[in-house]
C-alpha cells in the first residue's frame, strides 16, 4: 500500500517507528588478536578452523590480527593464511607482543619489532599494513606516541584501533581452567557470564559513543583467538545479533572517520571511545579500561573463580 493512500496519523506513527529504528541502529565487526600456536596448542588446527567455520556460517568477514610471539612459527602462520584465504583482513599485531607502555620498551625496539613483524606477515592473503597495539597501549610518553605515529605515517601504516573492549581472556583463563579440572558445567556457566560480558560491554561503549560523537559509529569490537571463543563464537554472534547489533565486515568499519582520529591523551590507547572521552575529560571512566580486576569478583561472587 502507497503512503499517500495512509491515514495521516497512522503515516506519522510509522515515519516516527523508522526514525526510531535508524536511531537505534547499532553496527559492529568482529576482530581477534594473537592467532594460535600448534607448538603448545595440541587443538590449535581444530580452534582456528572451528572460529572460521562460525564466521563463515554467518557470512562475516572479521579481522586478525596476529603476533609471532603467540603464533610459533610455520604452522602458526598457516592457520593465520587460512584466514586471509577466507576473506578475512590480516594485520599487524608486532612480533613480540610488548607494550609501549612499558618505559623498558623504547621507540625504536618498537618499531624494529613492528617491522619484523610486518616482513612475516606481509606475504599473507588478505594481509593489510595495519598495526593493533598490544594491549592497546600506544605510549607511555608523547614522544613515543608521537614518534609511532610520526613512523606509521611515512611508512603508509594505519592504525587499527577498537571502540569496544572487553576481557575476554581473562574469561577464556577461568573456561579453560574448568575444562582442564573436568568440570564442564562450570566451563557452560563461564562461557553463559562471558556472553552477558560481551553484551554489556558493547552496550557501554556505545553509550559511550553516542555521549562523546552524538552517534553510534561502526563498531569495532576486540576479542582475541582462544578457547573460548572456539567453542563460543556462534553463541557470541547469535546473542549479538538477538540484542541488536548488525554485524559488519571489519574493512569496512574500519573505514569510520572515528578510526583515523588520534585522541591526544596520555598515556595513549585503550577503547578509542574511552580515549575520546578521556581526552573531554569525562567523568567516571577508570583506567585501565577493561581488566582481569573488575571481572574476578564477579566470577568469584557467582562461585565460578577454578
Amino acid at each position: 500500500m502507497a503512503f499517500r493512500f495512509l491515514p495521516f496519523r497512522l503515516l506519522a506513527v510509522l515515519v516516527l517507528a523508522l526514525w526510531a529504528s535508524w536511531c537505534s541502529a547499532r553496527t559492529l565487526a568482529l576482530t581477534f588478536d594473537d592467532g594460535f600456536k600448534p607448538g603448545k596448542q595440541p587443538e590449535a588446527a581444530q580452534w582456528n578452523a572451528q572460529m572460521l567455520a562460525a564466521l563463515r556460517g554467518h557470512g562475516i568477514k572479521a579481522a586478525l590480527f596476529p603476533t609471532l610471539a603467540r603464533m610459533g612459527g610455520a604452522g602458526g602462520l598457516e592457520l593465520a593464511e587460512a584466514w586471509g584465504r577466507a576473506g578475512h583482513l590480516i594485520g599487524n599485531h608486532t612480533a613480540s607482543h610488548r607494550s609501549l607502555a612499558d618505559p623498558k620498551v623504547s621507540l625504536d625496539w618498537f618499531i624494529a619489532d613492528v617491522r619484523t613483524a610486518d616482513a612475516a606477515f606481509k606475504g599473507l592473503a588478505g594481509f593489510a599494513p595495519m598495526l593493533r597495539f598490544p594491549y592497546l597501549k600506544e605510549g607511555d610518553t608523547q614522544a613515543k606516541r608521537d614518534g609511532m605515529r610520526e613512523w606509521m605515517a611515512r611508512n603508509d601504516y594505519r592504525s587499527a584501533p577498537v571502540s569496544i573492549d572487553a576481557s575476554d581472556w581473562y574469561y577464556n583463563i577461568v573456561y579453560a581452567a574448568h575444562l582442564k579440572a573436568g568440570d564442564a558445567g562450570k566451563a557452560e556457566r563461564v562461557k553463559q557470564a562471558y556472553l552477558r560480558h560481551l553484551l554489556d560491554r558493547a552496550d557501554y561503549y556505545d553509550g559511550l559513543a553516542r555521549d562523546v560523537l552524538g552517534r553510534s559509529p561502526v563498531h569495532v569490537m576486540l576479542l582475541h583467538t582462544n578457547q573460548i571463543n572456539a567453542a563460543a563464537l556462534p553463541d557470541v554472534i547469535a546473542a549479538l545479533t538477538a540484542h541488536g547489533w548488525n554485524i559488519a565486515s571489519a574493512s569496512s568499519a574500519f573505514q569510520d572517520p572515528l578510526y583515523a582520529q588520534a585522541p591526544g591523551t596520555l598515556p595513549a590507547g585503550e577503547s578509542i571511545v574511552w580515549a575520546r572521552a578521556k581526552a573531554l575529560d569525562f567523568s567516571g571512566l577508570r583506567y585501565p579500561a577493561e581488566d582481569a580486576v573488575y571481572e574476578e569478583p564477579l566470577l568469584r561472587d557467582a562461585g565460578l573463580l577454578p
